[in-house]
């Protein structure tokens, strides 16, 4: 049942009349692996009967074991106490400090090195596993951000860990909170799990309509599409504007990683900037020759573009745009990228390396039909994409009111 709550107040703020405030080190087990700094990363192994669970294994909440390495009998043998168990809550103490896990599965025998604390309550009166979403919490975020403000600091001392203050329901609360909590985690699995498989299926789609049949043409891409490199106005401070005759300046920050296309940009030139960039139109083509190397963007705006940009244009009398897009993506032209790019030390596209790449592509009618088939894929794919974002956000919503006991479970 869901109901209101009594609250009283407490030096962390209002709370129901039955809760308390706990210390971790008072109501916690805290362990961490405190001499293995001698452990090299010669010693992992890349299989094994032995986990060692490192910082870079924490991956939403859980643990990615399909990344961990392995060691050996007698790194694990060690220390009893850092041997994982099912219910361990696991902490990230160096690098990106605070990075949280629950280990709800335990598929070898696992240790921890010496970056990551493992957690477990002392006594019967506190869950575990509610500990677990208190930690991915904004108490513990404040908590954090509090011990690190005005520094650069890099790691979490248990010197300071012990004295993390966070409420505490009745036992049965807990458990009901943490089960909630939990149901939202299995819709968001769900969500995730959908996702993944709609995005490999779309990959099997590309790979299959991409690849060119008998009775595709094939050429250079310099001969069937007009490439030029961007320009920039220096300095470039002296040409950026506010006023409303500015013209779009569009950068890398103006994309995703996962968008199809540029709607707008955070910054804008005068127009005398123009002549020292080059001008770009609605419908042309950009490629980022450096960062996220050769990933095509669709402009849906007019612009300028610097030299970290080439531009594709005047390609409309041979292909379809969004035919166009997918091919740029695919795997037959970036393994060309590649091979042109290799032995320069670092991946870089130039006017020239762009032009010399070969193009393959059947009729405007066949292009349309399978830009179709992988449009509606995307959609699908955005859709879902909502509706994971959505339901974070309903979980964050849910955690602000059930870890700070306005709604109440039991």
């Amino acid at each position: 049942m869901v109901k209101e709550a009594k609250m009283k107040q407490t030096e962390i703020g209002l709370i129901p009349e039955d809760w308390e405030v706990v210390i971790l080190g008072e109501n916690c087990l805290l362990k961490a692996r405190i001499g293995w700094q001698g452990l090299t990363t010669s010693e992992y192994l890349s299989s094994g009967d032995y986990f060692l669970v490192t910082g870079t294994d924490f991956k939403n909440g859980y643990i990615d074991w399909n990344n961990c390495v392995y060691v050996e009998k007698m790194r694990f043998d060690q220390d009893r106490n850092i041997q994982l168990k099912e219910n361990d809550v696991v902490v990230t103490k160096d690098g990106t400090i605070g990075k949280v896990a629950f280990i709800n599965k335990i598929l070898k025998p696992t240790t921890l090195n010496s970056g990551v604390f493992v957690l477990r309550s002392k006594n019967n009166k506190i869950s575990n596993r509610f500990i677990y979403y208190i930690l991915m919490s904004f108490y513990f975020d404040e908590f954090l951000n509090k011990i690190t403000a005005g520094s650069t600091i890099t790691h979490l001392y248990q010197k300071d860990f012990v004295h993390f203050n966070f409420i505490c329901p009745p036992l049965a609360e807990q458990e009901a909170i943490a089960t909630a909590l939990s149901d939202c985690d299995s819709w968001i699995d769900s969500i995730e799990e959908v996702l993944a498989k709609k995005r490999l299926i779309k990959q099997g789609a590309m790979q299959e309509l991409l690849t060119p049949k008998e009775d595709w043409e094939v050429k250079n891409l310099g001969k069937v599409i007009d490439v030029f490199r961007g320009g920039s106005p220096r300095p470039i401070q002296n040409y950026m504007t506010d006023k409303n005759d500015g013209i779009n300046w569009i950068k890398i920050g103006d994309t995703s990683s996962t968008g199809k296309y540029i709607f707008e940009t955070k910054e804008k030139i005068i127009p005398e900037g123009a002549n020292f960039s080059r001008k770009v139109f609605k419908g042309d083509f950009l490629l980022s020759n450096s960062m996220s190397f050769g990933r095509p963007y669709i402009l849906k705006i007019d612009g300028c573009v610097h030299d970290g940009w080439l531009v594709l244009s005047n390609y409309q009398s041979t292909f379809n745009t969004e035919f166009l897009y997918y091919f740029l993506l695919s795997k037959i032209v970036i393994d060309q990228y590649k091979s042109k790019a290799a032995g320069s030390g670092v991946l870089n596209l130039n006017k020239v390396l762009v032009s010399s790449v070969e193009v393959y592509f059947p009729s405007l009618s066949e292009q349309t039909r399978i830009a179709t088939i992988l449009s509606d894929m995307d959609l699908e794919i955005e859709a879902l994409e909502e509706k994971l974002h959505k339901a974070r956000q309903i979980k964050q919503g849910i955690m602000q009111e059930l870890l700070t006991g306005r709604v109440r479970l039991v």
